[in-house]
């Protein structure tokens, strides 16, 4: 039992990301949003088994957890549970069926759906002003037409596919049995 606690400890402390992959979420800190600034540092742990780090910002004192900003923030759900979550809501299941599945509230779906969706706006946002912001910038861009397939219209007397699914329910779908002439 206790090769199992102390496996499953080093695996999720193997599975964190390095402190340059996070930035200090205070908007008064000098080290706002710069990532690898050296400025953090681990505090403490804290969750179910020590796995969630808090870290400290030395510029402005402020303690905050790696979770901070995510979708993870403020929720007691395993990390797995939210993947799947949010990839049925991808794929398109409604709020009760993703419920069903992943076997939690359907409240819960909701909260991290609307979470996601503003995370999802933001980053959308973000990348506009990219490449707005970029030498060359594209003043529009219509994928539809950079992607639509362009077809001619048919010519005169051509049957288009509609007269020919028109034609094909009046006469029958199946073809008709031909006699073979035998000479």
């Amino acid at each position: 039992m206790a090769r199992n606690r102390l496996s499953s400890k080093t695996e999720s402390v193997s599975a964190e990301f390095p402190l340059s992959f996070f930035a200090c979420p205070n908007p008064d800190c000098a080290q706002f949003n710069k990532f690898d600034a050296g400025n953090l540092s681990v505090a403490e742990r804290m969750g179910k088994n020590k796995a969630i780090r808090r870290l400290y910002c030395k510029s402005c004192g402020q303690r905050f957890s790696e979770r901070e900003g995510s979708l993870m923030a403020g929720t007691k759900l395993q990390q797995e549970v939210v993947v799947r979550i949010i990839k049925c809501l991808g794929y398109g299941c409604s709020i009760e069926a993703t419920a069903d599945i992943c076997e939690v509230d359907p409240r819960t779906v909701e909260r991290l759906l609307e979470k996601a969706g503003k995370r999802a706006e933001d980053f959308h946002r973000l990348q506009l002003e990219k490449l707005q912001s970029a030498e060359g910038a594209i003043e529009a861009v219509q994928l539809d037409e950079l992607h639509g397939r362009v077809s001619k219209p048919p010519k005169k007397g051509q049957n288009t596919k509609s007269q020919s699914i028109v034609r094909k329910a009046v006469r029958g779908f199946i073809r008709r049995w031909r006699s073979q002439v035998v000479l």
